[in-house]
């Protein structure tokens, strides 16, 4: 364990990558595609990370007391780390100690705050060890644990609560009129879970799952939320991604999906709980790193080919880059996030939280909804012009009022949709056209996508 260090910068430290002319290369296919990349900042980075990126040890940043891997921390800015712990006490889900542990992390854009100046929603991960005989005991700890929080945490002045996922689908089918697969993420709403049990209709008529026993096979477990941060009236969707592991007896961690996740994208929030991760951590696969890498470039090949989405193709390629080697590449996607078009990445993800914020019985005050549409109009305003502006403000506008009468239905649906075409349009306009202008991330894009033709 060892705390934050000071960047390497010296010329010596970038010869090691091979050669200074790579840095003027990037700089110069910034600025032939009309951006900006900060040599300086640039060199300090790729020295770091050249430095870093092959140790497995800890960072703690004593001044915070957040923690994580050193990759992760190169991009860490604390500048909003009391809001994301103030959030963190809606989200994170606790019981009684000594058996039940937590280390609550940030992830995802979030958790790159140093260079992510428009994060999309607030991203939480969550360790939770359960200590327990046997490990349908750990699943049943788990899902009393879960069903509590949710249930303590249905609304209030600043918060939401939206949906659940825990378990899976055991079949094909329907549930609550919309089209399921067997195997994917069963999602719960407040009622179901207060009830314990959802209708599933399937190939045998109507199925009854029940929360405890879907419990037992656990899949992905996630909460979510809309928050409010009252004193910047702003909105964000807050989800809650929770690796639960059961500790036997003897000591041995396991996860209860079956795969234990790795720890290259986390920012933990309090250096209190290093003990607790540090032992987690110890049964992490030797593998997984390389498993990690290889579960995001599945993720970019999905946005660059049947769900076409650059932005969030250009966020998961960054991970790969920086993880694998590749950091020439990583640099030049690193200095995209700080363009004022990518404010559009986050006005899209914000069009869902708005609407998530007003359907019927919402707790979010309407003024901080109009005050977040109203913002989001500016932000529009701020990074267009012409014709793409007046279309997009022209939705956004349209949403709003539906938005203010708290109308839902089918026209809500599509005025929701239709602004974030709109605004998806110009992202992967924006991010194609950059991404595309680098030889090298030209060559990965097109290669993935003649695989998957």
């Amino acid at each position: 364990m060892t705390t934050t260090q000071p960047a390497a910068n010296s010329p010596d430290a970038l010869d090691t990558l091979g050669d200074a002319a790579d840095v003027r290369r990037l700089m110069e296919s910034a600025q032939r595609l009309g951006f900006e990349i900060k040599e300086e900042d640039t060199v300090k980075w790729m020295a770091s990370i050249a430095q870093q990126s092959d140790s497995g040890d800890l960072v703690v940043d004593t001044a915070s007391g957040a923690f994580g891997h050193r990759v992760a921390m190169l991009d860490f800015s604390p500048r909003d780390l009391e809001r994301f712990r103030r959030f963190g006490k809606i989200v994170e889900v606790t019981g009684p100690s000594p058996d039940v542990e937590s280390a609550l992390a940030i992830s995802g854009s979030a958790a790159q705050s140093k260079i992510q100046s428009f994060p999309g929603d607030c991203d939480y991960f969550q360790r939770l060890n359960i200590k327990a005989p046997t490990r349908e005991a750990a699943c049943a700890t788990m899902a009393e644990l879960l069903r509590e929080k949710v249930l303590t945490t249905r609304q209030g002045a600043t918060y939401q609560f939206l949906e659940a996922k825990l378990g899976s689908y055991p079949f094909d089918g329907t549930h609550a009129g919309k089209s399921v697969s067997k195997g994917s993420p069963i999602s719960w709403d407040f009622d179901e879970i207060e009830a314990r049990e959802l209708r599933v209709e399937g190939p045998q008529g109507e199925t009854v799952l029940r929360w405890e026993e879907v419990a037992l096979d656990p899949g992905w477990c996630k909460l979510d939320w809309v928050v409010v941060d009252s004193e910047r009236r702003q909105l964000s969707n807050a989800s809650n991604v929770i690796d639960v592991t059961w500790e036997a007896p003897d000591g041995e961690i396991v996860s209860l999906d079956g795969y234990l996740d790795a720890f290259f994208q986390e920012v933990y929030l309090d250096a209190e709980d290093v003990p607790m991760f540090a032992k987690v951590a110890k049964f992490v696969s030797d593998d997984a790193l390389d498993d990690y890498v290889d579960r995001l470039e599945q993720e970019v090949r999905k946005y660059l080919t049947h769900h076409l989405n650059y932005g969030k193709a250009a966020k998961r390629m960054y991970n790969v880059f920086r993880l694998s080697g590749k950091h020439l590449e990583a640099a030049y996607v690193r200095e995209l996030f700080d363009e004022p078009t990518t404010i559009l990445y986050q006005v899209w993800s914000l069009i869902s939280t708005l609407d998530n914020a007003t359907q019927p019985g919402s707790s979010i005050p309407i003024a901080d909804v109009q005050s977040q549409a109203d913002a989001l109009v500016l932000d529009v305003i701020r990074a267009l012009e012409g014709d793409e502006e007046t279309e997009v403000v022209k939705a956004l506008l349209q949403l709003r009022q539906s938005l203010e009468h708290q109308n839902a239905g089918a026209g809500r649906i599509a005025e929701v949709e239709a602004a974030q075409a709109r605004v998806i349009n110009v992202v992967n306009t924006f991010f194609h056209d950059k991404l595309m202008g680098m030889p090298t991330i030209n060559a990965y894009i097109e290669g993935i996508q003649r695989a998957e033709a």
